[in-house]
């Protein structure tokens, strides 16, 4: 019977500390402690103790609680959930990733160790992995047989079949929202960012409190590019979680995104006091510190990430293409070690290549540089196909629409504002050095590379037969006109901090829609951007490209894009003469001062001596070539394409007419069609 009753107490003392814990840790300790002194080391109570010092503040205290009853209960799910929170509170990411998933498979039914296993793995990088365990986390939290199956199928990436069962549940119980989050989960991996956010919204009108939704909504609006939407739904978490990684790591990119590149640095260093341990938070943090040309610091940023990970290839990479970091014979071994590697991953395995192709140019080794480069854009091309004929169709078929009846019939059409600055052409063709020469000036404001004219044709598309959006341009009226104009000025002005007059947009494919934005913004300025075709084709080669720059990974791929771009800018100049300004980079080093004042001059502003020490200017700048646009124009590089000229013939001969005939001039119409016939 005493037995008995002292069971009985000890359930209620027990009860009682579990009830407390939550709301008074440092009671609910001294509660324990007392228990503790009566049954020494009894699971349950050591369990409490280390959740009262976490909740407390005290993880090393939880962990050094938490770490040998794990070992002596391995069975217990709770303990190793406990212990995976201790582990992620001191900043051991590797630590909490195996107790959280231990505590998973010991009991995959509860939900909340689920959702810390997705949280750390986002923070990690682990996109996939998170959302596999987030997905995991809401059907433990509903037990649903039927949406248990659907989550295998997504898991097993039977897409169709699950959408098609999650569609079909959604009409008998359009309320469903773990089916909701789970077709979105759909949409996002087939990359229907906007179908995906038009269900989690649904859903969190449904459960606003549902944290993972609102959590893949801001993902979603971040892959949008739509950064300041996405930083509102962050906060939104962060009100209910401060200090939680995972979202201010997100929260960082997002401000990243949107151009406040201070603040999104702040968010990073506060994610790496907590979590010193992320190799792939101090990558993000060494790309923020590059843009804002805080050189020593983002240099040292990606070393602590390649000391955290040594085969982290695009912290590698990153270094490499900062273009004045000198690789050490240590360095080349190390990445060459990483190659090595048979369980070396291909987003690693690229990066890796391309920045050894770097490290052994500039080691003056031009035959193993180039096998690298070459290796790099093979796996890319083979991860990205990218078919030409799209291209040379396009620009076709804007010389179809766009021709001088066209702009002559729609005379003062569009938005009239001079605000934007296009600066577009080839990728790697001087385009960042006129960026920061016009920023510069003191009625310019610097933005990035923004992607709002492609985003409107990519709606227009949508809304058109055929896809594309040039179909119906023909019916849009004068109103309609001035619509599309005034749109991107909208979709533009949170990039706009300084409130100078003019901001650069400096996009270079942009060079396939000179036609629309001539339509809907009349006044504004185009600047091409022309580069020596060996010479940018072979930097393009070189260079791996975080999106958007498909064609990059074949030589020939190269030679036909250069074609069709410079046909395509051919062609508006001879419907439209002089409305674009075209700056050639050979001349702009050669004779930077004359160049400097024919472009303010065609930009319709007043000479400013501080656009001749444009290197001056300590403004953000995000592309490849942030560093060289900090230091004075040079001719190093002009020419590095001539140490590999005999692998370029592939270039050469998919250039055609290009190689030579690429400087630019004002042709006739009927010379020029004469010329794409």
């Amino acid at each position: 019977m005493a037995t008995n009753a002292r069971q009985g107490s000890l359930d209620v003392a027990l009860a009682h500390g579990e009830r407390l814990v939550q709301v008074d840790p440092n009671l609910a300790l001294a509660q324990i402690e007392q228990i503790l002194l009566v049954v020494p080391g009894h699971p349950q109570a050591l369990l409490l103790a280390g959740r009262a010092h976490r909740l407390a503040g005290r993880p090393g205290q939880a962990h050094a609680l938490l770490a040998p009853l794990a070992r002596a209960q391995p069975r217990s799910a709770a303990t190793a959930f406990e212990l995976g929170l201790s582990c992620r509170a001191l900043g051991k990411s590797e630590a909490a990733v195996a107790a959280l998933r231990n505590a998973v498979e010991l009991d995959p039914g509860q939900p909340e160790p689920w959702q810390a296993l997705a949280e750390e793995l986002h923070l990690a990088g682990d996109e996939a992995g998170g959302d596999e365990a987030q997905l995991a986390g809401i059907h433990a939290s509903v037990g649903d047989p039927d949406l248990m199956k659907a989550a295998l199928a997504i898991s097993e990436n039977r897409l169709a079949p699950a959408e098609a069962f999650l569609r079909g549940r959604l009409k008998r119980r359009p309320t469903d929202v773990p089916a909701i989050r789970m077709l979105a989960e759909i949409a996002g991996r087939l990359g229907r960012n906007r179908d995906a956010e038009t269900l989690l919204t649904r859903a969190l009108e449904l459960a606003p409190s549902f944290a993972p939704a609102r959590f893949n909504l801001a993902t979603a609006l971040y892959r949008q590019f739509r950064a300041a939407e996405a930083t509102a739904q962050v906060d939104i978490l962060l009100a209910g979680d401060p200090a939680n990684p995972a979202f201010r790591n997100l929260k960082g990119a997002a401000l990243a995104r949107n151009g406040d590149y201070a603040e999104a640095a702040e968010e990073f260093r506060a994610v790496l006091e907590a979590r010193p341990d992320q190799p792939r938070v101090w990558l993000n943090y060494g790309h923020v510190l590059k843009t804002l040309g805080r050189r020593d610091d983002c240099v040292a940023a990606y070393r602590h990430a390649i000391a955290l990970s040594a085969v982290l290839g695009e912290a590698w990479w990153s270094l490499a293409n900062l273009k004045t970091v000198r690789f050490t014979p240590d360095d080349i071994a190390a990445m060459n070690t990483g190659l090595e590697r048979d369980d070396l991953g291909d987003d690693d395995r690229f990066h890796l290549e391309f920045a050894l192709g770097k490290a052994l140019e500039d080691a003056r080794r031009y035959e193993t540089s180039f096998a690298h480069y070459a290796e790099g854009n093979r796996l890319r091309r083979a991860a990205f196909p990218y078919d030409p004929a799209q291209t040379t169709a396009l620009a076709a078929r804007s010389r179809e629409t766009f021709t001088a009846d066209f702009f002559n019939s729609r005379g003062g059409w569009g938005a009239p504002d001079r605000d934007p600055i296009f600066v577009l052409g080839m990728p790697r063709a001087g385009s960042t050095l006129i960026e920061q020469i016009l920023a510069s000036h003191a009625d310019v404001e610097g933005t990035q590379e923004l992607p709002d004219i492609q985003a409107i044709a990519r709606r227009l598309g949508t809304e058109r037969s055929g896809g594309s959006h040039l179909a119906g341009l023909g019916e849009l009226d004068r109103d309609a006109v001035a619509m599309l104009g005034r749109e991107y000025l909208d979709r533009t002005r949170p990039q706009r901090k300084s409130g100078r007059p003019l901001f650069i947009d400096k996009m270079p494919n942009n060079w396939a829609h000179v036609g629309l934005i001539h339509l809907i913004l009349p006044n504004a300025t185009i600047i091409d951007a022309r580069r020596h075709p060996l010479a940018c084709g072979f930097s393009n080669f070189k260079q791996h490209f975080a999106r958007g720059q498909a064609f990059s990974y074949d030589l020939a791929d190269i030679g036909r894009f250069y074609a069709d771009y410079v046909n395509a800018m051919a062609y508006i100049d001879a419907v439209l003469p002089g409305r674009v300004h075209r700056v050639l980079h050979e001349d702009m080093v050669a004779n930077s001062e004359v160049e400097i004042r024919r472009l303010l001059e065609a930009v319709g502003l007043p000479f400013d001596s501080a656009c001749l020490r444009f290197w001056d200017n300590d403004r953000a700048v995000q592309t490849a070539s942030a560093e060289q646009v900090r230091r004075p124009i040079s001719d190093e590089g002009t020419d590095a394409w001539q140490n590999y000229s005999q692998w370029l013939d592939p270039l050469r001969a998919s250039l055609g007419p290009a190689l030579h005939d690429w400087r630019g001039s004002w042709p006739t119409v009927a010379a020029m069609q004469h010329k794409v016939d």
